[in-house]
Formats: structure tokens, C-alpha cells, sequence
């Protein structure tokens, strides 16, 4: 099976785009992430007409997250439970949507940005991070051959050559310790992130700023990843960032992260 995640930045904007890549790629189940409509303005029918079938979970134009599978998509669960709210009346945001598709769970996943060290979205974003690893571990405690894939754009740079400076983030959100400290949490639950086992290498980004020529130079991020559960691990493999998306009129910001699963 081909998963790949995907921050798409407007799914209306890109539909035919994110079509032609699932035909290129020979993609079996893709997530994405950053959709940015509600479910009624999501474009099923260009994705059904493919030989696919649609999951979206989407409450305005900002956020949403969607699992698109031509292995099956059943049991959709929207949201993940205890999944913090936030706003000055807190709500539930589209941030998470899981189904199963081909055996395996699969969660696409947007993490809150966190904005900013001292704005109210920073500590949403730890709690969020916090609540889905006690999640994650509460599923392998239950069931140990469960094949969970939490895939997304996790709005987090692990390592510091994850930016392509990391002095231009000093004192910012994304690379700071208590952020890298909730992602590496998901390894105590037994989780692998298994795009740096297959993708190792330094400054292999999957984001870059439309602004200022970043693309051309380079200067990106790496904040899209894939932790899989223990009995999934191990049937990863390989992994592709793939760059050439990012080239061209209309990309996304984000490019996609594929993986191969033998299931």
C-alpha cells in the first residue's frame, strides 16, 4: 500500500492537482492536511470520479484534514478523544480524521502552529500534542498488532537542520524545546517516526514559504512526518519527499511524503 500525507493548502484550489499526483504516484490512501472549506465546498466527485472514496472534515475555510482511499475507508472517526478546543469560546478545530483503510488506522493529522511563545495557541498546541500521544498509547496498550499511522503536518522541526536557519527561528515557535519534547514523546508510546529512518539526510525539507525566493534557495522547513505504531514500523518500506511537487504553477507549500507499507 502507497500512504502519503499532504499539507495541500486548499484542496478547491489544488483538486486537479492532487488528482494528477495520485495517477503519477500511484498513490493508494492519501491525508491531507490545511483542506481549507467545510465538507459541503470539498470536491468529492473529482476525486470519486478517480476511484476513490472520501472522508473530509472540515468546519470553515481554515484548517480541515481529509483521507482520500481506494483500499477502503471505513470506521471515520473525526477528531481524536479529549481533543483540546480552543478560542476565546473554545471549539472543537478540523485538525484530525482517522479511518481505516487496507488494515491499517490511518490518522491525518494538522497540529495547531502555535503562532507565537507567548500566544494562547502554544499551549493549545503542547495540550493537542499531549492528548493525541496519550491517545496513541492508550491504542497499542489495547491492542498491540494494531497498524496505526499517524501522518500530517505536525508544525514541528525536530532537529535543527529540520530549518534552513536556525538563528531566523531562535526564539520561535517550531524548534523550540517544549514542542520538540512533545513530538519525541510519541517514542515513549512505542511509535516510530519512520520518515527519518528512510529519509535521514540533513535539509530535506518538505516546506517552504512562498516568499522571498525560498524554494530556489532552499531555505525550508521539515515539519511533515509519519509515526507509526510498533506492529506498522516495521512493514514501512521506504519513504519519498517528494520535491518536484513543490515546482510549477499553483503548488502547495508542502510537498508530499510517500510511503511504501507491505500490508
Amino acid at each position: 500500500m502507497r500512504l502519503t500525507t499532504w499539507n495541500i493548502n486548499s484542496i478547491r484550489a489544488r483538486a486537479e492537482r492532487a488528482v494528477a499526483f495520485l495517477e503519477r504516484s500511484e498513490t493508494d490512501v492519501l491525508a491531507l492536511q490545511e483542506t481549507k472549506c467545510k465538507d459541503a465546498q470539498f470536491p468529492f466527485e473529482v476525486f470519486e470520479a478517480a476511484g476513490y472514496e472520501v472522508a473530509h472534515f472540515g468546519l470553515s475555510q481554515w484548517n480541515g484534514v481529509a483521507i482520500i482511499s481506494r483500499v477502503g475507508l471505513e470506521d471515520v472517526e473525526t477528531g481524536f478523544p479529549d481533543q483540546p478546543h480552543f478560542g476565546e469560546e473554545p471549539a472543537l478545530e478540523a485538525r484530525a480524521l482517522a479511518a481505516t483503510c487496507g488494515g491499517v488506522r490511518v490518522w491525518s493529522l494538522y497540529v495547531p502552529n502555535g503562532r507565537a511563545l507567548d500566544n494562547p495557541h502554544y499551549p493549545y498546541k503542547l495540550d493537542w500534542l499531549s492528548t493525541l500521544r496519550e491517545n496513541a498509547q492508550g491504542w497499542v496498550t489495547a491492542d498491540p498488532a494494531a497498524k496505526v499511522a499517524l501522518v500530517g503536518d505536525w508544525n514541528v522541526a525536530p532537529q535543527d537542520t529540520d530549518v534552513w536557519d536556525l538563528e531566523v527561528f531562535k526564539d520561535s515557535t517550531h524548534v523550540s524545546q517544549p514542542e520538540r519534547d512533545a513530538f519525541a514523546a510519541f517514542e515513549t508510546a512505542g511509535f516510530t517516526e519512520v520518515t527519518r529512518v528512510h529519509v535521514p539526510e540533513d535539509r530535506k525539507y518538505t516546506y517552504w514559504d512562498y516568499q522571498q525566493l525560498r524554494f530556489p534557495k532552499n531555505q525550508g522547513m521539515r515539519i511533515d512526518f509519519a509515526y507509526t505504531s510498533p506492529a506498522l514500523t516495521p512493514l514501512v518500506t521506504a519513504v519519498e519527499i517528494d520535491r518536484n511537487e513543490r515546482k510549477g504553477k499553483g503548488a502547495s507549500d508542502h510537498v508530499p511524503v510517500i510511503l511504501d507499507i507491505a500490508v
